[in-house]
């Protein structure tokens, strides 16, 4: 199990949030309601308590968030390395430090306030010293307030820090950046670390686990680490540095031959023999990568020569190792994780490492005494010269090796798969494990019931080739009707005929023509007045012959159109009228009514409608109502407009004094505050 569950530590508020939350549970669990006829005493009494609540929070607090953190001097070495590298420890200790300070001070002043309220003469005086008091602690927490927000940026990388045991079963994979650490731990672990292919991709320490041999193994992928001084290191390779010194797991030390990862392998064998320090007493596997683009014989003498001296210093950093030979096995081994060739035995043979190393260590420590002391082993003596062999029944051997040739000759739906067509074709059938009389029946057609009756006992087996001979006699029909249809060729025509069909046609061609050009500048064609108008298309002459061909009287139209044309000019008024000799009498006859009258005055001047007017189809009855609906519908819109101010973009404040902290305790009886 992990002993430091970093993740579990309770949330740091800053300097605000904080006052507020300790003010408000002081007034909701303290008496409120203090009146002047109280005697003396119990008004110190009732302030007192105040202040020692407060002090009481604040402690509580405070407490809560040093005992929470973790203490680099008491936790496992590896641990408080990886947090002074990450957050540098003497920050770290300062600011606890400082929260240490503040509980001490907040005690302090309420313990010097309680005393001068023993003696308050009145009730301003103690209310004066218990304000005092907790301005004075709240001053206290203001003054920590950066201190609070550092350790709330540190809480929060802490719970995204991986869960590491340092006393379990751990493999360790470390090497130069882009050598293929982060593809093997995906391989062998269901940790989904990023892959990419530059250097540095991964950050941090990613940690996945595996099984071997029934037992649950660490696998931790380290940062890449570049060969320079240790004080040029930056934060994410010594993650890795800190990892390498302080935890005990077998050391798989990645190289890539190939090259790929931009570095060549002699700078891989200088960056192993710099850090070789940190892989004494740990089982350590050189691990060749990347034989899919560069095999191990195909490099290079100088090369090889690198590799071979990388594999002696492995060796000697062996302990308990039975021979040469023995340790020659597993210290050099080749993959790819491109094609998963060799990943597997890289694995076991690392596991198998560690497991011998840790067996060892337990039998040479002192406690393995104690065990060995419990352990009887029984060895049974032979009573004479006669062997007994195993003897296994012959009904039992028959039973085993019929099981065995029904495992062999049974094949599995993958099987079945493959031999007809693959996933997509075939389709397995659920059918044919079916319990039934007679095997024939498993692949027969379930019937469909509807109203108790079968759906096959309505289908016409001759259906599809009625419906063949239908569609043959459909399409004969439609030949027919094809031949039949009547096409004017002008074989049959006299000539006059034909000369009238000529024309046609060309006036109907000249007509789709002008139609089409018409359409395909209606948007860009320009509104051309009418006394620009060279064709004349549109005049008064041409009107008059066509209505003329059509058996009316045309001069009234004329006279109407010429009438309208003249432009916007006033038209003169009844007094000039009558002054210029013209009878009114006359004008009233022409325009028989006052609204006629009216319109012929100013005709060409537009008049907007007045809001009470009503057009058809509105739906209203008379122009009140109209004018009703107008209101309402102004009014209902007037709340909708006065809260659309309110957005994410919007300054507002719902509440400026929240209930429970603006409010006192309910009286006896009172429920309206709940």
């Amino acid at each position: 199990m992990v002993q430091y569950n970093l993740k579990k530590i309770t949330v740091v508020p800053n300097g605000k949030d904080f006052i507020d939350i300790i003010l408000s549970r002081t007034q909701r669990q303290t008496p409120t309601v203090v009146h002047k006829g109280y005697a003396i005493s119990r008004l110190r009494q009732f302030y007192m308590r105040k202040v020692k609540y407060t002090q009481q929070n604040f402690h509580e607090k405070l407490s809560t968030i040093i005992d929470e953190f973790p203490r680099l001097d008491d936790i496992h070495p590896f641990y408080g390395d990886l947090l002074h590298v990450l957050y540098n420890k003497d920050h770290y200790k300062l600011a606890l430090g400082q929260i240490n300070t503040a509980r001490n001070l907040i005690g302090k002043i309420a313990k010097d306030y309680v005393k001068l309220l023993k003696y308050g003469d009145s009730l301003y005086r103690c209310k004066c010293l218990k304000v005092a008091a907790l301005g004075r602690m709240c001053t206290v927490i203001k003054r920590i307030a950066p201190s609070l927000a550092y350790l709330e940026q540190i809480r929060q990388h802490m719970a995204r820090l991986p869960s590491i045991d340092p006393n379990t079963r751990t493999v360790l994979i470390c090497g130069y950046p882009n050598v293929g650490k982060s593809s093997f731990i995906n391989k062998i672990t269901r940790a989904d670390v990023d892959v990419q292919p530059y250097a540095f991709t991964t950050k941090s320490l990613f940690v996945g686990h595996t099984d071997y041999k029934y037992l649950r193994y660490q696998v931790i992928d380290t940062p890449g680490i570049l060969d320079r001084p240790f004080e040029d290191r930056n934060i994410i390779e010594m993650c890795s540095i800190t990892a390498l010194a302080h935890l005990r797991a077998a050391v798989l030390f990645f190289l890539d031959i190939s090259g790929s990862c931009g570095y060549s392998i002699a700078q891989q064998a200088a960056l192993f023999h710099s850090i070789k320090s940190l892989f004494m007493n740990k089982p350590l596997i050189i691990v060749c990568n990347k034989t899919d683009l560069q095999p191990l014989e195909g490099i290079s003498e100088e090369d090889m020569k690198l590799v071979m001296e990388m594999k002696a210093e492995s060796m000697k950093t062996l302990i308990g190792q039975g021979g040469e030979a023995a340790s020659d096995q597993g210290v050099l081994l080749t993959m790819s994780t491109l094609t998963e060739d060799g990943v597997i035995s890289v694995k076991n043979a690392a596991c198998e490492r560690l497991l011998d190393q840790r067996v060892e260590l337990k039998m040479k420590s002192k406690k393995i005494n104690e065990c060995l002391n419990r352990f009887h082993v029984a060895i049974p003596k032979p009573r004479d010269q006669k062997e007994r062999p195993h003897c296994i029944p012959q009904a039992v051997l028959e039973v085993k090796a019929k099981q065995a040739a029904e495992k062999e000759k049974r094949k599995t739906e993958r099987d079945l798969e493959d031999e007809n067509g693959g996933a997509g074709v075939y389709s397995a059938s659920l059918k044919k494990n079916y319990m039934l009389a007679n095997d024939e029946w498993k692949e027969d057609v379930m019937p469909e019931i509807i109203d108790g009756h079968n759906v096959y006992d309505f289908i016409d087996p001759d259906i599809l080739q009625r419906l063949e001979e239908l569609e043959q006699e459909e399409g004969l029909r439609q030949a027919e009707e094809a031949d039949d249809d009547f096409e004017m060729d002008g074989k049959e025509l006299t000539p006059e005929e034909q000369q009238a069909l000529a024309e046609i046609r060309k006036k109907k061609s000249l007509l789709i023509q002008q139609h089409r050009v018409k359409k395909s500048t209606a948007e860009s064609r320009p509104i051309v007045p009418r006394k620009f108008d060279k064709d004349r298309q549109f005049s008064t002459g041409r009107m008059g012959r066509q209505l003329s061909a059509l058996g009316l009287d045309p001069a009234l139209a004329i006279n109407r159109a010429r009438s309208r044309s003249r432009g916007r000019k006033r038209e003169r008024s009844a007094e000039r009228g009558a002054n210029d000799g013209g009878d009114i009498m006359d004008m009233d006859v022409d325009t028989p009514n006052k609204k006629q009258r009216l319109r012929s005055l100013s005709r060409s001047r537009s008049k907007s409608r007045p809001p009470g007017e009503i057009v058809p189809g509105e739906g209203f009855k008379d122009s009140s109502q109209k004018v009703k609906a107008a209101k309402l519908a102004k009014k209902s819109a007037k709340k909708r407009n006065k809260d659309a101010r309110r957005g994410e973009a919007d300054r507002v404040i719902p509440t400026l004094k929240p209930k429970h902290l603006f409010s006192g305790k309910r009286s006896i009886g009172k429920t309206q505050r709940r």
